[in-house]
């Protein structure tokens, strides 16, 4: 038999240089653990100032259902980025300088909200987020440089709104790095569905489920938490969609239908009867299996979605 396809494909690899990408230096700082060190001393800060668990509810966008740090980044970075576009066309001053002062206007919530994420995210991503920050702060002083200029009457500020473009468009790539490539505000649940077997799956006996803890069980290959309150039985996914934390490593509070897991890794709580957001960071609910006993046996089949 002749040699497989991979070895030529390798023997044809080498001697040649290492292929370079343009995020490689990104990936870089997701390793750079000297940024471990000022992000020890900003999250306990954060944190401090996110105790009202309303507020911090509110930033990461439970009551959205969605992360509210990427909505608002659209309205703040589209006013500066669209000043900016009409200070390199030559359009007029007045329109520029009102959408910068629009996209500052904006700022703080689109920053309190990032800085919430930021703070129940995983090390790697608070690196990337650290540096993200700093330049989103470097670019809103040039634009608020501009617009300080600008309402004194001088001359200019055109350059200075180009310059935070640039930086700006830096600070949008790390964001959509963290987004994209790390993950940060995805649902880490939404594939369950997909993965779950359809038709009814057998998790043991009733009997061999302990009493008001949560365990783990399979589910085709699909890891469940699984929770018995007397004959009620109730099964999630074990997998947080904020940042994919197992559920089955959390406790249960509440009673009756107001009975929630907390996610071990963030504190992110879900109600069991039906998988719903209760506090974030998750934004989005756990899918839900229906379950059945059939001759003591304890079996489950995936909710559709909705």
């Amino acid at each position: 038999m002749g040699e497989p396809l991979t070895s030529g494909f390798a023997e044809s690899r080498r001697g040649q240089p290492p292929v370079v990408q343009p995020f490689d230096q990104i990936d870089r700082l997701e390793r750079a653990e000297a940024l471990d060190r000022p992000a020890a001393a900003i999250r306990p800060v954060v944190q401090r100032l996110l105790r009202d668990r309303r507020v911090k509810d509110a930033l990461h966008g439970v009551w959205l259902g969605h992360p509210l740090h990427p909505a608002l980044v659209h309205l703040t970075l589209g006013s500066l980025l669209s000043a900016s576009l009409i200070d390199l066309v030559g359009g007029k001053r007045r329109y520029s300088t009102g959408l910068i002062a629009t996209g500052l206007l904006l700022t703080p919530p689109t920053a309190a909200a990032g800085w919430a994420d930021w703070s129940a995210a995983h090390p790697d991503q608070q690196r990337v987020g650290l540096v993200h920050a700093s330049t989103n702060a470097l670019a809103v002083s040039c634009y608020a440089a501009a617009l300080w200029k600008r309402a004194r009457g001088r001359r200019g500020g055109r350059l200075l709104s180009l310059a935070g473009a640039a930086v700006a468009s830096v600070g949008a790539a790390l964001g959509g790095h963290l987004s994209y490539h790390l993950a940060l505000g995805a649902n880490h649940a939404d594939r369950v569905s997909d993965l779950a077997p359809q038709g009814w799956q057998p998790l043991g006996a009733l009997s061999e489920v302990p009493e008001g803890t949560p365990v783990r069980r399979t589910a085709g290959e699909v890891p469940v938490v699984v929770l018995r309150r007397g004959e009620k039985v109730n099964v999630l996914a074990d997998r947080c969609p904020h940042l994919a934390g197992p559920l089955s490593g959390g406790e249960v509070v509440g009673t009756d239908g107001n009975a929630r897991v907390v996610c071990p890794w963030h504190g992110s709580e879900f109600r069991l009867d039906d998988g719903h957001v209760v506090h974030g960071p998750a934004t989005a609910p756990v899918p839900r299996f229906e379950t059945r006993v059939v001759s003591g046996k304890l079996e489950v089949r995936i909710t559709p979605p909705g």
